[in-house]
C-alpha cells in the first residue's frame, strides 16, 4: 500500500473559509415592523379576495357567491414567499417573537370567530385548532376475566412465554 496523503480541495492551513463576509442566508425580513407590514399585506388580501362558490351550506346558487375566506399560516406563508420552516425560525428568533405570536393569534382568531359563527366547516376548523374531542375508551377486566382469558389461551394450546407481560406463543404439543 502506498503512503501518499489524502489529496484536500484545500491545502493544509488555508484560511480562505475565514474570508467570507456573512454566514447563511440573508433575512428576507430585517425586522419584525417589516414582517408584520407584510403579514398585514396578507390579512388585506385575504379580505379583498374571497372565494367564490356556487355550492355553499346546502344551498346551490346560480352565480357565483363570494364566501370570506379563512387566514391560514401555509397560506401566509406562501404570499410571503418563504416556507414553513423558515416561518418557524422567525417565531423563535429574538425581536420576531412577539410580532409571529400575534400573527398566529390574528389566524387562529379568524379561524375559531369563523367556524363559531358558521361561516367556516366547523369540522375541519376544529381538527386545524386542535380543538376535535377526543374519546377515550376504557375497558377494565376483572381477576374472573382474566381467568377466563388464560383457560381460552391453554385450550387453544397456546403457553406463556413473559409471565411478566402476559405474552403468550402458539406451542404445538408431540404425544
Amino acid at each position: 500500500m502506498s503512503e501518499d496523503k489524502p489529496s484536500y480541495q484545500f491545502q493544509l492551513g488555508n484560511k480562505a473559509w475565514k474570508s467570507r463576509n456573512s454566514h447563511g442566508r440573508k433575512l428576507i425580513f430585517k425586522n419584525s415592523d417589516e414582517l408584520w407590514d407584510a403579514c398585514v399585506e396578507y390579512f388585506e388580501w385575504v379580505e379583498a379576495n374571497p372565494l367564490k362558490a356556487t355550492f355553499y351550506k346546502g344551498r346551490v346558487f346560480d352565480k357565483p357567491v363570494e364566501i370570506i375566506r379563512p387566514m391560514t399560516e401555509k397560506g401566509l406563508c406562501v404570499f410571503l414567499g418563504i416556507n414553513r420552516n423558515t416561518l418557524s425560525e422567525y417565531k423563535l428568533r429574538q425581536g420576531f417573537i412577539g410580532v409571529t405570536t400575534r400573527v398566529c393569534d390574528v389566524i387562529y382568531i379568524n379561524k375559531f370567530e369563523g367556524a363559531a359563527t358558521g361561516l367556516f366547516e366547523s369540522n375541519i376548523i376544529a381538527r386545524d385548532l386542535g380543538l376535535a374531542e377526543k374519546q377515550e375508551i376504557k375497558q377494565e377486566f376483572g381477576i374472573d376475566d382474566l381467568s377466563r382469558l388464560e383457560a381460552e389461551a391453554e385450550k387453544r394450546g397456546w403457553k406463556r412465554t413473559n409471565s411478566v407481560m402476559g405474552d403468550y406463543q402458539n406451542v404445538t404439543v408431540m404425544a
